[in-house]
């Protein structure tokens, strides 16, 4: 699905949220490489990326076609930012009104409300796409990510004890969190 330009201002900054294009491919590897460093919050370490720009121009092709997922952008006063994801978790009739949601941003572009607008605006193409719930995964540990997904409705409903090893060898567990579209009631201020 694509999401055309779409600017908003939030802390005085310009915000323009759009999905990939093709040309996009190197920046994004270079960008998981470097978020992936930045943080152990997300699912590995930078030198298991082994995607290749060709690999990235199919996974942008792939959501820009698609019907049931969508990948969008994020941009900070011209600079890119981050990123946010939702796909249909199944494709049987048993499980296509879930919506799996990932998101990450360089560290330097968390803390003043970008997270929280990229995520209202998916939250809402998701509802207007009919899905019955959205769902995602936060490490234990990631207790600022965590009360963000709170305020926007999403509730604890499991926990997987050790879910990550880290190099140093500690774990975090993961919790699973949802989100019933039903209780969606917002309209984002900004969109």
């Amino acid at each position: 699905m694509l999401l055309n330009d779409e600017a908003y201002e939030l802390n005085g900054r310009s915000i323009i949220l759009r999905s990939a294009t093709e040309d996009d491919a190197e920046m994004l590897l270079d960008y998981i490489k470097t978020v992936t460093g930045e943080t152990r919050f997300l699912i590995c370490e930078p030198d298991e990326i082994k995607y290749t720009i060709d690999g990235e121009k199919a996974f942008i092709k792939s959501h820009n076609d698609s019907d049931s997922a969508m990948l969008m952008l994020a941009f900070v006063d011209g600079e890119y930012a981050g990123n946010c994801s939702f796909s249909r978790i199944h494709h049987t009739r048993r499980g296509k009104h879930r919506a799996e949601i990932g998101i990450a941003l360089f560290q330097r572009f968390t803390g003043f409300g970008l997270g929280r607008l990229m995520l209202e605006r998916l939250l809402q193409v998701i509802k207007e796409m009919g899905y019955e719930q959205a769902e995602l995964t936060v490490h234990s540990d990631n207790a600022r990510a965590h009360h963000l997904y709170e305020s926007l409705g999403f509730k604890d409903c499991g926990r997987i004890p050790n879910a990550s090893k880290f190099d140093d060898g500690t774990y975090s567990d993961d919790v699973l969190m949802v989100l019933p579209m039903s209780e969606v009631k917002y309209i984002s201020t900004w969109v």
